[in-house]
C-alpha cells in the first residue's frame, strides 16, 4: 500500500491494521491442535507498507514470514518497522531447514519491531530477547490491542497452556536462579496457609496436599521430582511464592516497610518475611493502618492527610515483588509512608523491552523476568485486581484528582514516588519546586499524554488561548517540557514530557 503522505503513520495505525489482519488467518486443515491467528504489518521508511496473515498463501506459513520473504523477497528492508500480533518465534523454534522469524527479521535489518502478546508456548518463545540481543529496537502494543488479540485467540491460548504440561524444556523466557532446586529443601518447607490461598483464589477443585495439587504444581515447574529418590523437590519460584520463610534461601525476598506519621513521632518500621501470595494482602492491612494515621505537618495545624487510594499502591507493591530482580543478593523491596508521599523500591533494572524511560511516561508493559512468578499472580487475580498496566498511573489526576507519580532510578532500585500534595511533588522533583499551581498542573497534563497541543490544554484547563499558551510557553523556557521540533504556531506544533 502507498502512503498518501511519504511518511509513517503513527504506530497505533499499524497495530490495528495488524488485528485487523489477524482476523483473516487460515487455520491448518491438518492439525488437531488450533494455530495462533497472527497478522503482520512491514512499514517501508517513506511510510509504504504491506500485510500478510498466517497461512495467507500456504499452511502454516507464518505472518512476518510472508510479509518479509513471500511478498518482498530480494529488496533491501533495512530501516522499516514490523507490527506483529504475537512475539516472533524465537531460535530453535522451527524445524529443519526454517527460519524463525526472530532471525529473518533480525538478518533483514528491520529496524523496529512491536509485538502484541508475549509467546508462550515453550517450543516458540524467546524471539523479543533474541532481537533485543541483535540490537533491534523492540517494544509491545498497548493493553487494550494485547487483550483483543487474546481474546481473538483465547483456542490456541488453552491449548498452549495444556501442551507446556507436558513437555520439559527450558524455554528462553524463564532463565535465572530462581528456577533452580535447592539441597535439604523438602515439602514441608511450604506455607500451608499460602496454598489455600492459591487453591481458593486461583478457583482450583482439589485439596490441600492431594496428589492432584502436586501434580499442578509439578505441571507448571514449581517442583521438580528427583530422578533418584523420586521425592518432589520446591524450586526457587516454589518457595519465594510458598514458602515458610522464604528469605531462608533468597535473603532479599522480604518487604520492608516504615511509616513516618509526622510531629516529631518515631518512625514505625516492620519486616514482612511471608510467602510472596500472603503479602499483597499483608501490606494492603498495613497501607490502610498507615495512611489514615500518617498527617500532614507543613502548616500551623495538625490535619488528617486527604484520601490515598490503597490499590494504586498495592498494584506498585505486586509489580515490585513479581518484577524485581531476585538475584542482587541482600536487595529488599521497600515501602515508606510519609505525609507528603509514598515509595516504593524495586531492586533491578526493568526486564527488557521495557526500560526506565518506558516507565517514566507510563508506557511500560507487562513482559515480566520471573514469569512463573507473574503466571501464579495472574491466576490468583492479584494482578487483574491491581488494574495491570500503566494506565491507572496515568490518570491519578483525572481519576483521584492526585499527582501523577515519579518513576526514577537509583542503583539497585526503581522506584516509584506517589506525591499526596504539592509539597510531595516539589520534594520529588527539585525542578519543579518554584512552580505555581497552575503550572504544576499544566506540567502534569503533559505528563500524563506525553505529547499536548496548546488547543488541548486549552479545552483540558478551561482557560483562553493566551493564558494556555503563556502556561506552556512558560515551562518550555525552563526546559521543564520540550516540543516536537516543528514550526511553533504550526497546527503539528506540539508540546512534550521531558524524560529525565
Amino acid at each position: 500500500m502507498k502512503s498518501k503522505t511519504g511518511k509513517r503513520e503513527d504506530p497505533r495505525f499499524y497495530m490495528e491494521l495488524a488485528i485487523n489482519v489477524m482476523k483473516q488467518s487460515i487455520q491448518e486443515r491438518a492439525k488437531d491442535s488450533p494455530s495462533p491467528s497472527v497478522g503482520a504489518v512491514l512499514v517501508f521508511p517513506n511510510g509504504d507498507y504491506d500485510t500478510a496473515c498466517r497461512g495467507e498463501f500456504r499452511e502454516g506459513d507464518h505472518a512476518e514470514y510472508i510479509v518479509i520473504d513471500k511478498k518482498h523477497r530480494g529488496e533491501d528492508l533495512t530501516g522499516c518497522w514490523i507490527f506483529a500480533t504475537l512475539e516472533p518465534c524465537g531460535p530453535g523454534a522451527r524445524n529443519g531447514f526454517k527460519v524463525p522469524c526472530s532471525v529473518r527479521i533480525s538478518d533483514a535489518r528491520i529496524e523496529k519491531v512491536w509485538f502484541g502478546v508475549q509467546e508462550l508456548n515453550s517450543k516458540a518463545s524467546g524471539g523479543a530477547k533474541y532481537l533485543i540481543e541483535k540490537k533491534v529496537q523492540v517494544d509491545q502494543f498497548p493493553d487494550e490491542f494485547r487483550e483483543e488479540i487474546r481474546k481473538f485467540n483465547k483456542p490456541f491460548n488453552d491449548w498452549v497452556e495444556e501442551e507446556n504440561k507436558n513437555i520439559q524444556i527450558v524455554d528462553n523466557i524463564r532463565k535465572g536462579g530462581i528456577n533452580k532446586t535447592f539441597d535439604n529443601v523438602e515439602l514441608t518447607s511450604l506455607s500451608a496457609d499460602a496454598l489455600q490461598l492459591y487453591i481458593t483464589k486461583s478457583g482450583q477443585k482439589y485439596a490441600l496436599g492431594s496428589d492432584e495439587m502436586y501434580q499442578d504444581l509439578l505441571d507448571k515447574e514449581l517442583i521438580e521430582r528427583d530422578k533418584k529418590t523420586n521425592e518432589l523437590i520446591p524450586t526457587g519460584n516454589c518457595i519465594l511464592l510458598f514458602g515458610k520463610i522464604p528469605s531462608n534461601k533468597y535473603p532479599g525476598a522480604v518487604v520492608k516497610v516504615k511509616a513516618d506519621f509526622g510531629d516529631n513521632i518515631d518512625p514505625a518500621t516492620e519486616t514482612f518475611d511471608k510467602p510472596l501470595v500472603l503479602i499483597p494482602d499483608i501490606v494492603e492491612t498495613w497501607l490502610k493502618t498507615v495512611i489514615a494515621s500518617s498527617v500532614d505537618t507543613s502548616g500551623f495545624s495538625r490535619k488528617q492527610v486527604p484520601f490515598y487510594p490503597i490499590k494504586v499502591v498495592r498494584e506498585a507493591v505486586i509489580n515490585a515483588i513479581i518484577h524485581r530482580d531476585y538475584s542482587i543478593d541482600g536487595a529488599k523491596v521497600f515501602i515508606e509512608v510519609n505525609p507528603n508521599k509514598i515509595e516504593v523500591r524495586s531492586p533491578g533494572l526493568p526486564a527488557l523491552p521495557n526500560t526506565i524511560e518506558k516507565l517514566r511516561n507510563f508506557t511500560a508493559t507487562q513482559y515480566s523476568r520471573n514469569d512463573r512468578l507473574a503466571n501464579i499472580f495472574n491466576k490468583m487475580e492479584f494482578m487483574e485486581e491491581a488494574e495491570i498496566g500503566m494506565g491507572i498511573y496515568r490518570s491519578m489526576r483525572e481519576k483521584f484528582n492526585l499527582p501523577l507519580p515519579f518513576i526514577t532510578y537509583k542503583e539497585p532500585n526503581v522506584i516509584v514516588t506517589f506525591p499526596r500534595n504539592i509539597e510531595g511533588v516539589k520534594e520529588t522533583n527539585k525542578k519543579l519546586k518554584d512552580l505555581t499551581h497552575d503550572l504544576l498542573d499544566a506540567y502534569e497534563f503533559v505528563k500524563a499524554n506525553i505529547e499536548v497541543s496548546r488547543k488541548e490544554y486549552e479545552e483540558f484547563a478551561g482557560v483562553s488561548q493566551k493564558v494556555a499558551y503563556d502556561r506552556l510557553t512558560k515551562l518550555k523556557d525552563m526546559d521543564i517540557i520540550g516540543d516536537n521540533g516543528k514550526t511553533p504556531g504550526s497546527k503539528n506544533y506540539k508540546y512534550t514530557f521531558i524524560n529525565d
